[in-house]
């Protein structure tokens, strides 16, 4: 299995890792920890200036996934086009929902978490606890974006204002 995951990732690709999003893959390495040899993917997440290590052998059942197809962006793009599905739970139930579907790493649940929370001008104030799980699920979509397409963040953004933009019309 370790042979496999390994082929499948290499220094310099963009990964998704699903509770902190897009990390490039800046080396492998091999650690001794507690007496055991173990090979380390080395993550860097520039935006947060964070570093992460995750085990080689680990990458699959942590999530850890490569960057989603151009088809898979087209798909979310759709997904922001359609109509905001807001249950009719209590927020705290909600909100759990939304971080989870955030914490997935599944693009196309982070998509819905931008458009079941997105609001145009006219509509209702957002909550704090709304704003923040909007932003850091709008985030991870624009990341996500700019990746594959190979744009900047800012015309990643402007690519999914746009999309939310015209919906609201």
């Amino acid at each position: 299995m370790s042979k496999t995951r390994k082929a499948e990732f290499r220094p310099n690709d963009y990964v998704v890792y699903p509770a902190h999003g897009v990390g490039q893959i800046v080396s492998i390495e091999e650690q001794e920890i507690a007496g055991l040899k173990l090979e380390l993917f080395v993550i860097s997440f520039e935006k947060d200036k964070m570093t992460l290590r995750v085990p080689t052998n680990k990458a699959a059942t942590v999530g850890m996934r490569s960057l989603s197809s151009p088809d898979m962006v087209d798909k979310a793009m759709a997904t922001l086009r359609g109509k905001a599905r807001v249950k009719r739970a209590m927020w705290s139930r909600r909100a759990q929902e939304y971080e989870q579907k955030i914490n997935s790493g599944d693009l196309l649940a982070i998509a819905e978490v931008v458009r079941d929370l997105h609001r145009s001008d006219d509509q209702r104030e957002q909550s704090y606890s709304e704003r923040q799980l909007y932003e850091a699920a709008l985030e991870r979509l624009t990341r996500e974006v700019a990746a594959v397409s190979g744009n900047d963040e800012s015309r990643a953004q402007q690519q999914v204002n746009e999309v939310l933009g015209a919906r609201a019309a």
